[in-house]
């Protein structure tokens, strides 16, 4: 069956950098538009990013242009998530998923920005 794995989460302090991983099995992962979602305490699950299934169109929300970056390497089934120059609003759980409303994604991984 579908699972995702997320990785990389941790405690870090405004500006610092994250790089978050998601390993993918049961899936066609090569074939697959993957997503970024992210879920903020009392907020409702936020977009945040995708990439296309061969990794040669990428899109961001609004609230993480410039200061994110999502690639992937399908020989390893894995999709990344670079996280640069973080602010106390990026504390959330993120998860990678297989639409853009989340749909299939996996447990989740916390990120926590704290000075």
């Amino acid at each position: 069956q579908v699972q995702l794995v997320e990785s990389g989460g941790g405690v870090v302090q405004p500006g610092g950098s994250l790089k978050l991983s998601c390993t993918a099995s049961g899936f066609p992962f090569n074939t697959y538009w993957m997503h970024w979602v992210r879920e903020a305490p009392g907020k409702e699950l936020e977009w945040i990013a995708t990439i296309a299934y061969n990794g040669a169109a990428t899109a961001y929300a609004d609230s993480v242009k410039g200061r994110f970056t999502i690639s992937r390497d399908n020989g390893l089934a894995t999709l990344y998530l670079e996280m640069d120059q973080l602010k106390f609003e990026d504390t959330a759980v993120y998860y990678c998923a297989q639409t853009r409303e989340g749909i299939g994604r996996g447990r989740g991984t916390q990120v926590t920005v704290s000075s």
